[in-house]
């Protein structure tokens, strides 16, 4: 993590969970058509930047295992924006990170859109918030839904998105730690792909909707049976994404931290509120380009 000052700024990029996940076909191009909740949280990762005024972009720090700087998606995110605004300021880019890899949380993808949006007011590129949507697109199909900043259905791949008001809720987080391979796990001969489409009204009713990679997660690592057992003392535990993250939901804080401190020893957990809208929003000074939002009273759970 970068040391304060000395030019550089802090920008939230929160993590989000799928309340549910559908897989309602497959499009010509091998894509699969999804169905999808998407809550943002109020807990994720801190991504830093520092402007340059030479035009090179830099990570800093260690970055993520493995992946070489020319891959990082922060480092992609910001080479999009230059090329596509012109721009010939540059970033350095550090990121604190607490998202779990390859646990559904949404990490990557918050992270790139934080680069965009936090590079946008930065650089003053003037993009709005549907342009710098259109860019995350590219970038991954859980972007756009970070760079809007508000809990939405979402259709297609992920990227058809109409905004919701969901009640206040508290969540108990549970990372096996097992990372997982998003696209094999996509090619799994046993993954349901022609799903009935569910509609709005049927999430808000508390139908069933299920989550169609977590029969296939449970069979193939014991670590994420474990959890959802561990788990299951307390509320129904549900996936998140395509990861192997899992979660309660409760009404209250006081009840997702007892269930907590009562979970075997060897669980990674923790609580999050779900938020309003994203960090982001306010710290980019973007307005609230959604417009009239569905309202969810409930969703049963």
């Amino acid at each position: 993590m970068p040391e304060p000052g000395a030019g550089w700024s802090a920008w939230p990029a929160p993590a989000k969970l799928n309340l549910f996940l559908r897989i309602t076909g497959r499009r010509a191009d091998g894509y699969h058509q999804l169905q999808t909740v998407f809550r943002i949280l109020d807990w994720g990762d801190t991504v830093h930047l520092r402007p340059r005024a030479d035009g090179g972009i830099a990570r800093h720090g260690q970055g993520l295992p493995g992946v070489p700087e020319s891959s990082d998606l922060l480092v992609r995110a910001a080479r999009l924006l230059q090329e596509e605004t012109g721009s010939p300021l540059g970033a350095d880019i550090g990121l604190e990170k607490r998202i779990p890899i390859g646990g559904g949380f949404g990490g990557g993808s918050s992270d790139a859109a934080t680069v965009l949006g936090a590079l946008n007011r930065l650089w003053g590129t003037g993009l709005g918030v549907e342009e710098l949507a259109d860019l995350g697109l590219r970038l991954g199909a859980d972007v756009p839904v970070f760079v809007r900043g508000h809990n939405a259905w979402a259709e297609g791949v992920g990227e058809r998105l109409t905004a919701l008001e969901l009640p206040r809720a508290w969540y108990l987080l549970a990372d096996p730690g097992v990372p997982v391979a998003t696209a094999e796990l996509f090619q799994a001969p046993e993954l349901t792909r022609d799903a009935p489409p569910a509609t709005i009204a049927d999430f808000v009713s508390g139908a069933p909707l299920g989550n169609a990679f977590e029969p296939v997660l449970r069979r193939r690592e014991p670590a994420v049976e474990a959890a959802f057992a561990a788990l299951a003392r307390f509320g129904t535990p549900r996936l998140t994404g395509t990861g192997s993250g899992c979660f309660v939901e409760f009404a209250g804080r006081e009840d997702a931290e007892a269930a907590r401190a009562a979970l075997p020893p060897g669980l990674v957990a923790w609580v999050a509120a779900g938020a309003a809208r994203s960090p982001l929003l306010d710290a980019t000074g973007h307005p609230d380009t959604q417009g009239r939002r569905q309202e969810v009273q409930g969703t049963g759970f």
